[in-house]
């Protein structure tokens, strides 16, 4: 069983899923909003997906919207527990 790195709940079945979705993981549901989503950002951003720096800046909004990556670039290490569950605290 897999954790959708996104909305934390459980992926039933991986053999449904794109094969981009499942390298993060990330659900079925969770992988439809971001489809979406990234058209909002190639339109609002006016992204030109034949220039590999527009790719680029795609690329990075598609981890900060999965939950691997935060806002300022650094990449989320979710081999750490603390990390899979942010509304834990440290005690």
């Amino acid at each position: 069983m897999k954790t959708c790195t996104r909305c934390k709940n459980t992926i039933l079945n991986l053999e449904n899923l794109e094969a981009r979705a499942v390298t993060y993981p990330c659900c079925e549901k969770c992988w439809n909003e971001w489809k979406e989503y990234r058209v909002i950002i190639i339109n609002e951003m006016r992204l030109d997906m034949s220039m590999p720096d527009h790719r680029k800046v795609l690329q990075k909004n598609e981890k900060i919207f999965m939950g691997v990556m935060s806002e300022d670039g650094t990449i989320i290490d979710f081999t750490d527990e603390k990390n899979r569950n942010p509304t834990q605290t440290d005690k």
